[in-house]
């Protein structure tokens, strides 16, 4: 399987995936108050907030697991691309992008589904969101992991087409690409 078919895009309510992990646009004081949080949060029960009150503060850039509530997911990945009132930045949204897909895998994890992490609350544009992301997933894919499937599930139709277009350039470019195998 090439690390474009492990990568799948589609438009549809992120906390309706049946995966192993969603993850959680979330500031670093994992508040769930507004946006997509806030969805997560009321699909999810209280008890996910509470978990994240127990986990606390966490660095910009960093990343922390809970369980996934009454969602379908059995996890929660909150990403902190950014402090509590305050926007995404291309490196926290690297940094967050990154430190999930390493939870992901240190926990054994095959499927996760992310959204398009600081586009909303936190301001980022949706074009830098998608190259980011989808770069750090084809990365993250040539190594040896656990993950199988990385989803990207869009909100709406301008996102969605934002990522195709990304993700039909990456591939033109080779950048999904098998990494070389090591000597063996």
């Amino acid at each position: 399987m090439s690390i474009a078919d492990k990568i799948i895009v589609q438009q549809g309510d992120l906390t309706e995936m049946d995966v192993d992990a969603i993850v959680n646009a979330a500031n670093n004081d994992l508040q769930l108050g507004g946006g997509l949080a806030g969805v997560i949060r009321r699909r999810a029960g209280e008890s996910i907030q509470k978990e994240c009150n127990e986990i606390g503060s966490i660095p910009v850039g960093g990343a922390a697991l809970t369980s996934g509530g009454k969602l379908k997911a059995r996890h929660i990945i909150h990403a902190a691309s950014m402090e509590l009132g305050g926007h995404t930045t291309s490196r926290a949204l690297r940094m967050s992008t990154a430190h999930c897909l390493r939870i992901a895998s240190e926990r054994g994890l095959k499927t996760i589904a992310f959204p398009a992490i600081g586009t909303g609350i936190g301001g980022f544009p949706l074009s830098e969101c998608a190259d980011i992301m989808l770069r750090e997933a084809a990365q993250y894919l040539k190594r040896p992991i656990s993950i199988e499937t990385i989803y990207f599930v869009l909100f709406d139709a301008k996102a969605l087409s934002t990522f195709e277009n990304e993700l039909r350039a990456m591939n033109e470019r080779g950048d999904l690409n098998e990494a070389p195998a090591g000597p063996g």
